[in-house]
């Protein structure tokens, strides 16, 4: 986040002292590639200036004797911003940083340019974690948390480089001075990093997520023939995460090759993965752990599928309201089968999503069909 300059060759462009030192506002080029804007005294950098890195990245604040003092910001390639407190040159004291889209990322302390204390990191799916980190700066430790996105609901315990080992239940209580406090429930079960395997949902699968209990429930839905249903338990805004799908991991070559009876609890993770919840997992009583997967399809939907990262399952996705939603309302969301035939053994889409997508246009349903 600062430029060695030293016994680099330079371009100074703008005005020059008797000793044909930068005086003034000044330009200078590096052989680096990087470039640096703003006043200087008699070769030294002395006032507001900016740092332009050859990665497009930025430093920018105010310069004493050829080091930066006080408030800088470093603005990262893809957007994202640190805004810092620097002595000498180096971050130290309270920072603050920002990704792209100016959501917050992390909250807390720096001391030689490394994290220290108590930290705040967000994530873009608005859980995130708080602690003290170690000596390098890593969430690592016996008194680290994982807080839901709600800003309330915690798993307390201990982690390590911010991957959850063992932690309990808890409420984040009050915040003073940005160090947290938690009450932590004293007959919580213990929750472990448990992510899936190809072959292993999860070794707790009856074990309930303590956010996802709060937030929703499985009961007959009131869409027909679509069996078992996600239901709100309580009235919530747009914008809220309410479920979590979890499964296990397996390839789209996998789900593509199969029969489209074995894929009615598949989603797609990303270009590699697909998490699917088969049988008989999809029994509440055989696994429990997450509920996204009980959420039926609707064309007008009152729910996304968005990606999320679990302290206890690791990368999966999450269900979200995309507009608010009463109590005992049902949770749809659009599954997104591609309709179009594949030109290899038949439709991309099941028959009864292709049947109901004819409805929802109000087109007839095709013969073939």
């Amino acid at each position: 986040m600062d430029s060695d300059d030293e016994n680099m060759e330079e371009i100074v462009e703008g005005p020059l002292d008797e000793d044909d030192q930068p005086h003034g506002f000044c330009t200078v080029m590096y052989s680096s590639s990087d470039r640096f804007e703003g006043m200087f005294v008699h070769g030294e950098k002395n006032g507001r200036g900016k740092f332009f890195f050859f990665d497009g990245s930025t430093l920018e604040g105010f310069y004493v004797d050829d080091a930066l003092q006080g408030q800088g910001v470093y603005t990262y390639e893809d957007g994202g911003a640190l805004h810092g407190t620097y002595v000498d040159g180096e971050l130290n004291g309270p920072a603050q940083e920002h990704d792209a889209d100016r959501r917050v990322v992390f909250k807390g302390q720096y001391k030689d340019n490394n994290r220290c204390g108590v930290c705040w990191i967000y994530y873009p799916d608005r859980g995130g974690l708080v602690g003290e980190v170690n000596e390098e700066g890593e969430m690592t430790g016996s008194n680290v948390a994982y807080v839901y996105p709600d800003g309330r609901t915690a798993l307390h315990g201990s982690f390590v480089e911010g991957e959850l080992i063992e932690a309990r239940l808890a409420t984040l209580s009050s915040v003073e001075n940005g160090r947290p406090h938690f009450d932590i429930v004293s007959n919580s079960p213990v929750y472990r990093y448990d992510k899936s395997t190809s072959s292993c949902i999860a070794a707790h699968g009856l074990l309930a997520d303590p956010y996802e209990t709060q937030r929703v429930y499985v009961a007959d839905s009131l869409i027909s023939g679509a069996g078992e249903g996600l239901f709100a338990k309580a009235d919530v805004e747009p914008n809220t995460v309410m479920a979590f799908y979890n499964g296990v991991r397996i390839t789209h070559m996998e789900v593509d090759s199969r029969d489209w009876s074995l894929n009615g609890n598949t989603i797609s993770l990303d270009e590699y993965t697909v998490i699917d919840v088969p049988e008989p997992f999809s029994n509440i009583d055989k696994y429990c752990a997450s509920l996204g997967h009980k959420a039926n399809h609707s064309f007008t939907p009152n729910c996304t599928y968005e990606p999320f990262l679990h302290p206890r399952f690791g990368p999966i996705k999450c269900v979200r309201t995309a507009r608010a939603v009463q109590r005992d309302e049902e949770l749809t969301v659009a599954y997104g089968y591609d309709h179009t035939p594949s030109g290899k053994s038949g439709p991309e889409a099941p028959t009864w999503y292709k049947r109901e997508l004819q409805t929802f246009r109000g087109t007839p349903t095709p013969s073939s069909e």
